[in-house]
């Protein structure tokens, strides 16, 4: 053996020696749980769960493992918030507008009325700076958080009884969460914020007169249609409904930078995998659910136009009375107007055109 050839295979002893423990202390063995807000027979919001597991395992050679809960299962489905601040899981995925009553800054995250679509959320979320405005708020709750899917516009829900003006919303107890209960109950509307398993029961018995959950491949799923027959549109307090995965916060920054890599690659492809399965089922969902009985309507102009007035006179209140949310809100206003003012150039201009003609 030549004394260069000794000298590479000390070299390259040395190496292994050095890189080795280099490589286990960057490539630890990890079990997490992931709570969520959701039972599994909804299978979009809690699939893409189960991919983002499924990623993050293979992204670190199965070093990595996060085991997925419905809801229920450690904590009650609007309990995913909190069980994650406090550390009793490691992360969840959530509507953060569950969290309203706690602050209502957290719902201008997720969905609010006469908000941003579906594109513009991404749009703001990832390179407006979003998603650095949302960790700077939830930071003080212990949370970083993760854009985690989003379902596009929703419907506006399923009634009893048929809408015919602004005075049937009076007294009408509707399923409907956080921040758009707060705008319908200036027009009357009593709302009740009621998790997706219990609110086909409350329906059936006339616990609650209407209720809103998602869209019709959802709600489909839920059989809300069996017990209300008009299904009303549009969503307006849900014109893109961002999902996320929040993580502990301490848990997050105890992560190597690898692992955080992996699981926030795995999360925009969870957020991108979501709305591209709701655009792909729910046409077939909402002709099924048609040709079933269920009657499509319209909200109306003029309740269209007094809702937009409450929210205007409810973000006007929330502003007045709470910064974070003031600063939040003008930001995504600021982005939501900016956008539309582009919106109406292009994208409208063609849809409109393609809904009138592509059916001939």
């Amino acid at each position: 053996m030549t004394k260069l050839s000794r000298r590479g295979i000390l070299s390259a002893v040395a190496a292994s020696a050095v890189a080795s423990p280099a490589v286990a202390q960057s490539m630890p063995n990890l079990k997490w749980r992931m709570t969520t807000s959701w039972p599994k027979s909804l299978d979009l919001t809690y699939g893409v769960c189960e991919e983002l597991a499924k990623y993050v395992a293979e992204l670190t050679d199965g070093r990595f493992q996060i085991q997925v809960f419905a809801g229920g299962e450690i904590v009650p489905p609007l309990a995913a918030t909190d069980a994650t601040s406090n550390g009793t899981v490691e992360m969840c995925h959530t509507a953060t507008y569950y969290n309203y009553g706690k602050d209502p800054t957290w719902a201008l995250f997720c969905a609010i009325p006469f908000g941003l679509n579906a594109r513009m959320q991404n749009a703001w979320m990832y390179d407006a700076g979003g998603m650095d405005v949302m960790n700077e708020f939830t930071r003080k709750f212990n949370i970083h958080s993760l854009a985690g899917g989003n379902t596009g516009c929703q419907m506006g829900g399923w009634f009893r009884n048929e809408l015919k003006d602004v005075a049937s919303l009076k007294g009408l107890k509707f399923r409907v969460g956080g921040f758009a209960g707060t705008v319908l109950a200036k027009l009357g509307v009593v709302p009740q914020q009621i998790p997706a398993s219990d609110i086909y029961p409350a329906l059936e018995r006339g616990t609650i007169d209407a209720a809103e959950w998602v869209g019709p491949h959802d709600d489909e799923k839920l059989g809300f249609y069996k017990v209300a027959k008009f299904y009303y549109t549009p969503g307006w307090w849900e014109g893109g409904t961002v999902l996320h995965y929040l993580t502990n916060l301490d848990k997050w920054e105890s992560l190597p930078r690898n692992y955080k890599a992996a699981l926030t690659a795995a999360a925009a492809f969870a957020n991108s995998l979501l709305i591209a399965r709701f655009d792909s089922q729910n046409p077939i969902a909402l002709k099924r659910l048609l040709a079933n009985g269920t009657q499509l309507r319209s909200f109306s102009p003029a309740i269209m136009s007094a809702c937009l007035k409450a929210a205007n006179d409810v973000y006007a209140e929330t502003s007045a009375q709470n910064a974070d949310f003031k600063k939040v809100w003008d930001n995504i206003k600021a982005f939501r107007n900016m956008e539309y003012e582009w919106w109406q150039v292009a994208e409208f201009n063609y849809d409109n055109f393609m809904v009138r003609t592509a059916a001939r």
